[in-house]
C-alpha cells in the first residue's frame, strides 16, 4: 500500500471520529501509542512490535488527515535526499 492509500483508508474509516476528538486530542492518543511502541520495542515480541508500529502509524496519519496534510506532499521534503546535508545517504554530523 503507498502512502496515499494508507492516508485514504484511515480517513474513510474514522474521519467522522478523528475530526471530532481535533488535533489535541488526537496527537495525545498518537504518544500514546509511541509508549506503548516503547515497552514493545523493550520487552515485547516481533508480533508486537509490528502491531505497535503499525498504531503508531496509524495514529500519524490520523493526525495529518485531522490537521488536512497530504504525507506524499509532505515527504517530498526528502525527495532529493537529507534535508540537512543534501546527500542520499546523509553525512551530516560526521567527523572525517
Amino acid at each position: 500500500m503507498e502512502l496515499r492509500g494508507l492516508q485514504k483508508l484511515i480517513e474513510d474509516m474514522y474521519s467522522a471520529k478523528d475530526r471530532k476528538r481535533g488535533p489535541e486530542g488526537t496527537f495525545l492518543w498518537l504518544m500514546e501509542e509511541v509508549g506503548e511502541l516503547a515497552a514493545a520495542i523493550r520487552e515485547g515480541s516481533h508480533e508486537e512490535k509490528e502491531g505497535e508500529f503499525a498504531d503508531v502509524l496509524a495514529w500519524l496519519v490520523t493526525l495529518a488527515n485531522v490537521e488536512g496534510v497530504d504525507l506524499e506532499k509532505a515527504m517530498q521534503k526528502f525527495r532529493n535526499g537529507c534535508p540537512g546535508c543534501g546527500k542520499m545517504v546523509c553525512i551530516c554530523d560526521v567527523k572525517p
